[in-house]
């Protein structure tokens, strides 16, 4: 067995590495719990290649020899995290050995809480094993499916640290986190917490810009800001019934994927493709503001995290949409946005490493607070 942090118990080193719905790779950071706070040490991105991306997409939707295909994407997306967590650890000039444990949950390519039998499932592609044998360090993984088995969402994950280093205590706060999907963490300034899935984020838009641009985003929105808002299908976009429920709920690519979209789409064969994207910028933001406003009427500010904050354009349109509320980056409370779900993910190893709990019974509708991930020895 390789030596590692895990059998030093004063160390409080500790990786996350998040690869989400937007299927853009892994972002992952080296964190620092001995303060008061999380100090991210480093951060790493590392872009899929387009043949994993490709694979991992087809994934969402069944086909033929899913179980094969799975197992070998799983592997391969296990290296990419390896890869993610050699170059953090050179950056940051850091022996494996003094890292404690990994967070990762892996990829997710269905989710379907609840539904069919009354628990549902929710399928992250991951190998654990594999990752503790890659970099010499205890792995935390399976997140999810602790969640639901308790009669949760599996989603979102991040709320109760999202109230650990955003939370105020004179004021109510929201975190909006802009991925492949939006979710929202309602930070009461009582400490009640409150998190759920908003609708889609960057997953619909990142489609169309690559289906009629070539580009893998619509860079600061300025392509969606260009165009102009088709109102009838942004009305029958907004009828999704998943748009009109009430928390807990979580979604994912099983209901917001390119078909759904096309679908959508038939009445409008004639509609030019910027002003598409200038829809569904504003289906983004606007199911993201009607959440805040039924749900979070008391916020104050808005902090937005995630892909979703470096578009421009989408940040204006919240705050167009939210008058009363400031909007904001996560930059300006002091981590930027594509570190905040990874460092969530190294919180919940931490959280798991020391017998602590992950969540609350409010954030995702589980029945108690539950540690969340199983450990995979190095």
């Amino acid at each position: 067995m390789t030596a590692t942090a895990a059998s030093s118990p004063a160390a409080q080193l500790y990786i996350g590495l998040m690869s989400g719905t937007s299927l853009d790779g892994v972002d992952g950071v080296l964190a620092d719990f001995s303060g008061l706070h999380p100090r991210v040490l480093g951060y790493q991105a590392t872009p899929f290649e387009p043949a994993l991306k490709q694979t991992l997409l087809a994934l969402n939707t069944p086909a033929d020899n899913e179980l094969h295909r799975a197992a070998l994407a799983a592997n391969s997306l296990v290296r990419v995290y390896a890869q993610t967590i050699q170059a953090l650890l050179a950056s940051t000039h850091t022996s494996a050995r003094d890292v404690r444990a990994i967070g990762a949950h892996g990829q997710t390519v269905r989710h379907q809480p609840g539904a069919f039998d009354g628990t549902g499932y929710t399928l992250q592609l991951n190998n654990p094993a594999l990752l503790a044998e890659l970099s010499g360090i205890d792995v935390v993984a399976d997140f999810r499916n602790r969640d639901v088995a308790a009669a949760g969402q599996g989603a979102p994950l991040v709320p109760v640290f999202h109230q650990g280093i955003f939370g105020q205590t004179d004021h109510s706060v929201g975190v909006l986190n802009i991925g492949g999907i939006a979710n929202l963490s309602v930070l009461h300034a009582s400490g009640d917490v409150l998190g759920f899935d908003c609708g889609p984020g960057n997953a619909l838009l990142d489609h169309w810009s690559q289906q009629h641009t070539g580009q893998a985003f619509d860079d600061n929105g300025a392509w969606g800001a260009s165009g102009s808002v088709i109102e009838p299908l942004l009305q029958a976009l907004l009828a999704e019934p998943f748009l009109l429920k009430a928390p807990p709920k979580s979604t994912g690519r099983d209901l917001f994927h390119p078909a759904w979209l096309t679908q959508q789409l038939n009445a409008y064969a004639n509609a030019q493709a910027v002003d598409v994207q200038a829809t569904l910028t504003e289906l983004t933001a606007r199911a993201c503001i009607n959440d805040v406003v039924r749900h979070a009427p008391e916020i104050t500010e808005l902090i937005v995290c995630g892909g979703g904050a470096l578009n421009g354009f989408l940040m204006s349109r919240l705050q167009a949409g939210l008058p009363r509320v400031r909007v904001l980056s996560s930059v300006e409370r002091g981590m930027p946005p594509l570190q905040v779900e990874a460092a969530a993910f190294a919180w919940l190893a931490r959280q798991t490493v020391l017998g602590l709990p992950g969540n609350l019974p409010k954030v995702t509708g589980a029945q108690g607070a539950r540690i969340l991930g199983g450990i995979f020895k190095a």
